[in-house]
């Protein structure tokens, strides 16, 4: 088969390439900027673009399909060639659903926790010695791409309400049609795409409709705004809590059925994401105690909750924490885990939705937990989306307990003096950008 990518250099869809690729297809695609690790690993597969930008003599008629990123807007040249030509055209969840739909499919759901739930599904699926299909939203460790396409009968995904295409602006989630699925909580994220909130909770009680109407869904019962949405279901569904644990050395004990079993992740949102994980995984034949066995020997996923550094005086993790409610989960949970360290808490300001000034209120309390708290904001991003520069006044009185910063070596200094007080320090860095080119690493110690 001959696919081509329009906009190949997403995180999605270029591992959805690389898989199609290596299966034996000939790939093609064209993007206007493609950056690592994206750009080396098509590089390395022979399927990166000689040079960037939209090239329509690239669409031919003897391309079997398109499949179109949500980075291409309506008007690209080559989306205009594909439909002159009558080329049938998908996005990446429509692909997926089609190569999907003689397999039970899996979907996990929710505003937050998403990536990680699917890693542990995904885990314990792969100790148990079960084939799958996948389509994950980071590369994880222990397998080689985001995507795997091939005749296994189960297919897990995670389910994200951002929209699709410019040719089909609804959210990715809604195209499934899952047997089993999974919801972690519902907190108003996108809100260039959802302008209120009552629309941003609709998309997951339609959500709920899309099921095979023979599936099961598990969702989070100290949620609130699920128990709303869950008083409409129609499906066959159960909530769950959180299981029995305690804090320890290496991270988090659970107790289950009489047994204990050490986990190296720790902090209530992920073992409330374990529970829930463990309920699908009881739905495709993993027994609780060996499901948690199997969680044992799982340490996360990257830029979530990741320990990247530790040595004496200092610990440092960094987390892809963005949304009001996740920055308060990832914080709450080191204070938890180190309730007596010196902790220093670091968010930067960098999602559409958390540049706007009306849903800077949203943060109001999540860095309290924190000795101190700094947060980073670039005052040139607010200018490329014709956003007003807000005060670093406005943004201390909005979040609370903190300091904030427009000039990123000021607040590398910020960190620094905090880290040599002499004190043992955990230092939480939480960032969907890269922190104005500051490193993690660049406070590790030599």
């Amino acid at each position: 088969m001959r696919y081509h990518f329009i906009a190949i250099g997403g995180a999605v869809m270029h591992n959805l390439a690389l898989e199609l690729a290596a299966l034996g297809n000939d790939v093609s695609g064209s993007d206007d900027e493609i950056f690592d690790p994206a750009k080396s690993r098509l590089e390395k597969a022979g399927i990166l673009p000689e040079k960037q930008g939209w090239f329509p003599e690239k669409i031919t008629g003897n391309l079997d399909a398109v499949i179109l990123g949500m980075h291409a807007r309506g008007d690209n040249p080559e989306l205009i060639k594909v439909k002159e030509l009558g080329i049938p055209v998908y996005s990446f969840p429509e692909f997926i659903y089609e190569h999907s739909k003689n397999k039970t499919r899996v979907v996990i759901g929710g505003s937050h926790g998403k990536t990680t739930c699917t890693a542990m599904l995904m885990h314990a699926l792969k100790k148990h010695g079960l084939e799958f299909d996948y389509l994950v939203g980071s590369q994880l460790s222990g397998f080689e791409r985001m995507v795997k396409l091939s005749d296994a009968p189960l297919i897990i995904i995670e389910g994200d309400e951002y929209l699709t295409s410019a040719l089909q602006p609804i959210p990715k989630f809604h195209l499934y049609k899952p047997h089993l699925a999974m919801l972690t909580g519902i907190a108003w994220d996108h809100v260039n795409v959802f302008p209120t909130f009552e629309n941003y909770l609709e998309q997951f009680e339609i959500f709920e409709k899309t099921m095979v109407k023979s599936g099961k869904l598990f969702w989070f019962n100290q949620d609130q705004n699920l128990q709303k949405i869950s008083e409409n279901f129609t499906i066959s569904n159960q909530w769950y809590n959180e299981p029995e644990f305690q804090i320890s050395e290496k991270g988090t004990r659970v107790h289950f059925e009489g047994r204990s079993y050490d986990l190296s992740i720790f902090g209530r949102h992920n073992l409330q994401n374990a529970e829930g994980v463990r309920l699908l995984a009881s739905e495709l034949g993993i027994s609780g105690p060996d499901y948690w066995k199997y969680m044992e020997d799982f340490s996360g996923t990257a830029k979530r909750l990741e320990k990247i550094f530790e040595s004496e005086n200092r610990i440092i993790y960094r987390d892809f924490a963005h949304a009001p409610s996740k920055v308060q989960a990832t914080v709450s949970a080191i204070r938890d885990q180190y309730p007596d360290q010196n902790f220093v808490s670091v968010f930067e300001l960098h999602t559409y939705s958390s540049l706007r000034s009306d849903f800077l209120p949203g943060y109001a309390g999540t860095m309290n937990p924190a000795d101190k708290a700094f947060v980073l904001f670039d005052p040139h991003v607010y200018e490329l989306k014709k956003m007003p520069v807000p005060e670093t006044s406005e943004i201390e009185n909005a979040i609370g307990n903190c300091v904030a910063f427009s000039n990123p070596d000021l607040l590398k200094k910020a960190i620094a003096t905090e880290l040599n007080s002499g004190k043992k320090t955990i230092l939480l860095l939480m960032s969907s950008g890269n922190f104005g080119g500051i490193s993690p690493l660049d406070f590790s110690e030599n």
